[in-house]
């Protein structure tokens, strides 16, 4: 724990003194610096303690992030974030897929409840395709939308399926959450008059092989 590090955030009664203490504490630290989101917790609400509200800030020194309190979680304070990597798991409404020697991967950036991800599955000759519809898995969980089942629309993705032996290109979308942590493609299907939405699946728009990818990206709130 460093010299700034606090343990509590003190209030103060009528006709208590004040201290030189009580000051260096304020003036040294100016956000109050707590060890870690353990400390942090600890820090506020207890008998002469400060209680936690909207507004309040706070440094964490293991992780080495200033925060905020919103009035119902602290959120952190980036001005340039940076992408980070995930695993995303590569799904489907019916037998779960097997990703083999295929490869998988995904980074995402999050700024407030703004979450921005990309993910590529790249197939392998030990990959097995499965049955249903396919999903891959969110980096951080969604909220959930409104109407049937509340999964509606609360992505905002686009992205492509690559047929590698044909050299086939489709354009899907990705806006239907099978769950808050999982959103399933959608192909756009041009032989209506309108252009309607169909699924992504084990023999849609093409019987998934070897070398055949899903690249995807997209955007939704975090929950």
């Amino acid at each position: 724990m460093g010299a700034n590090a606090q343990t509590s955030v003190p209030t103060f009664t009528a006709g208590e003194i004040l201290t030189a203490a009580n000051m260096n504490i304020s003036a040294r630290t100016g956000i109050p610096v707590f060890a870690d989101s353990t400390a942090r917790d600890a820090a506020f609400g207890g008998t002469g303690e400060k209680t936690l509200a909207e507004g309040q800030f706070a440094y964490l020194e293991s992780t080495n992030a200033t925060q905020y309190y919103d009035g119902s979680t602290w959120q952190a304070i980036t001005a340039d974030p940076t992408w980070q990597s995930y695993t995303p798991t590569w799904g489907s409404t019916g037998t779960a897929p097997s990703l083999g020697n295929g490869t998988l991967v995904g980074t995402y950036v999050q700024q407030g409840k703004l979450v921005t991800f990309r993910a590529v599955l790249t197939l392998g000759s030990t990959s097995t395709i499965g049955t249903g519809q396919y999903n891959l898995s969110l980096p951080v969980e969604a909220t959930p939308g409104g109407g049937s089942g509340g999964n509606i629309a609360t992505v905002n993705g686009t992205g492509w399926v690559i047929d590698a032996s044909a050299g086939g290109y489709y354009f899907i979308r990705a806006d239907i959450l099978d769950s808050t942590t999982s959103v399933r493609f959608r192909l756009l299907n041009a032989s209506a008059t309108y252009a309607t939405l169909g699924s992504v699946a084990q023999d849609t728009p093409f019987t998934f092989a070897t070398s055949d990818t899903i690249n995807i990206s997209g955007t939704y709130e975090a929950n």
